[in-house]
């Protein structure tokens, strides 16, 4: 049975997963965060890790680096061929946007999956992951190859991760000149839940004003 880490911000989630997962594979750990997810998965050391894009400290590029950089120093003397087994990423998340697809892919995730699959499917994916194969969601696939062989395809940007997807949003539509009262209502929240996002954003990024902001999403080209 394949061992699996689950590593997601959110509880309700995880146990949403497993609950869909059943008896199909052994999660043999959990973790919310970048320090805990390392954690965890140097002691389990799964067959597969399920990382979601989006995580406090770093975001599951933080953890690609610091897993599979450790890795790469080889197994520690005296190890076993079981211990010495690769740990192999699924990426598992809400988002489908291009920067987030090829930064972990470039990170050495060996799949990416939006969270609107089925348990079913999971499962599949999982496996085959494990079994060293590349797993895609299908509107993915077809994305993943062309951003590839483009010489502009999305690079990894260690600014732009510490972004949650909402505020992410919320950048975009600032740098398209949109007010907070149009923003609110394009993504159907309150005015000052807008003002939150944005004060989150100018401070993740240490920028002053929108101004400076629309700036800095013009030149990663998120406009």
């Amino acid at each position: 049975m394949t061992r699996v880490v689950l590593v997601d911000d959110h509880q309700m989630f995880r146990s949403g997963v497993k609950a869909e997962l059943g008896d199909s594979v052994e999660i043999v750990g959990e973790a919310g965060d970048v320090d805990e997810a390392v954690e965890v998965i140097a002691a389990t050391r799964p067959d597969v890790v399920l990382l979601d894009v989006h995580l406090p400290g770093g975001g599951g590029v933080e953890v690609l680096r610091r897993v599979l950089g450790a890795a790469r120093t080889g197994p520690a003397e005296g190890a076993t061929a079981d211990q010495a087994a690769p740990t192999r990423f699924l990426a598992l998340s809400v988002s489908d946007a291009a920067e987030d697809v090829i930064g972990v892919i470039r990170g050495g995730a060996r799949g990416y999956v939006t969270k609107t699959i089925s348990g079913p499917e999971l499962t599949s994916a999982i496996g085959r992951v494990a079994e060293g194969d590349a797993v895609f969601s299908p509107r993915l696939a077809g994305f993943v190859l062309d951003a590839f062989a483009a010489t502009d395809a999305p690079s990894i940007d260690p600014e732009l991760d510490q972004l949650t997807q909402r505020e992410r949003e919320v950048l975009r539509l600032i740098a398209r000149g949109y007010a907070y009262k149009e923003i609110a209502k394009e993504l159907f929240i309150s005015v000052k839940t807008v003002e939150t996002h944005v004060s989150s954003v100018l401070r993740k990024l240490q920028l002053s004003n929108r101004h400076e902001l629309s700036r800095w999403a013009a030149a990663r080209r998120l406009v």
